[in-house]
């Protein structure tokens, strides 16, 4: 999975890149300017298009419906986690305060993620991809593997069982010893809780569990499993960005359900994860225009990265009983 070093070569330092593809300081203050006003609409629109979903679905009361709308609620958990992923680099807004707070008890607590404890961890991730302090190995590590594997991975995700393992660590934590995980740990449970008194009290109890607690359990799992190893999934620890992370061409249906906000963009937010995701796409525009992306290193899209990811060897068939 690791490109070869001869398809490294090509690159050339533009005025607007340095030696290492990082943007020149006058660009890079340019490309790192907050868009306070843009990301205050997103974190609305995000609410206003799960909260709407919601509305049709009760309206129609339709299995279809109900069916679509529940499928669609893995994207709505996509992008409340994209948003609390640039919250969690503090690049939400640039009011720390306000940024920490959107973050954490619009963004994070309502989606089951702690927020802080999540940008420790994330942080680790980038200082050093596959390094010793790399809390996401369990994901990308083994790849590419054998078609079934990965079958074999999404239907536990798809059926609840990798949910279920999350959702018992986050109850494990609310007796945490360490105060910062007890503390959001009860703050998500408490959320949650909420959130299903809210729908009972609007005399729908079962639409927080069907359409909220449901897909996080199964939908989001799988979506979080596919775009998660296109992100790193069978390279290596590097100092060269191109061999820690893929680069996958961005179409219209992947953008919607599965990299909402430009995180598909996950190359450039890796060669310099200061750029708020508004301003990934002409940063990765740049680093083509440069050789620093090309053809040859970049997937036509993510179906074709995944049938790259699941190219391992078969399994060996398992023996009967009775066999030599």
């Amino acid at each position: 999975m690791v490109p070869p070093p001869e398809l490294l070569e090509g690159f050339s330092p533009t005025e607007r890149l340095t030696a290492q593809a990082r943007p020149a300081p006058a660009w890079r203050e340019e490309l790192r300017r907050i868009p306070n006003l843009a990301n205050a609409a997103s974190v609305v629109s995000v609410y206003g298009q799960t909260l709407g979903l919601i509305v049709l679905a009760v309206w129609a009361d339709h299995p279809a419906v109900w069916v679509a709308v529940f499928l669609l609620m893995g994207r709505a958990h996509a992008q409340f986690a994209a948003l609390m992923h640039e919250a969690a680099h503090r690049l939400l807004f640039s009011n720390r305060r306000v940024n920490d707070w959107v973050g954490r008890w619009l963004l994070g607590y309502p989606s089951f993620t702690p927020t802080d404890l999540y940008r420790r961890g994330h942080m680790a991730h980038h200082r050093e991809e596959f390094g010793p302090g790399e809390p996401d190995i369990p994901l990308y590590r083994g790849y590419p593997i054998s078609r079934a594997s990965l079958r074999r991975k999404l239907v536990r995700d798809a059926t609840g069982r990798t949910g279920w393992k999350l959702l018992k660590g986050l109850l494990r934590g609310v007796r945490s010893s360490d105060p910062d995980v007890a503390r959001q740990a009860r703050r998500i449970v408490a959320v949650q809780l909420g959130l299903a008194v809210v729908s009972a009290a609007l005399g729908h109890p079962f639409v927080y569990w069907l359409l909220w607690f449901a897909p996080y359990m199964t939908v989001w799992r799988v979506i979080n499993r596919l775009r998660s190893i296109a992100e790193h999934g069978g390279m290596q620890r590097s100092k060269d960005r191109r061999q820690t992370t893929h680069s996958v061409r961005q179409s219209w249906a992947a953008r919607f359900v599965l990299v909402p906000y430009h995180i598909g963009w996950h190359l450039a937010h890796h060669v310099d994860s200061g750029i708020p995701m508004r301003h990934l796409p002409v940063y990765h525009a740049e680093l083509r225009r440069s050789g620093y992306v090309s053809d040859a290193l970049e997937y036509p899209s993510y179906r074709a990265l995944w049938r790259a990811l699941s190219s391992g060897a078969p399994e060996p068939a398992r023996r009967g009983p009775t066999a030599a």
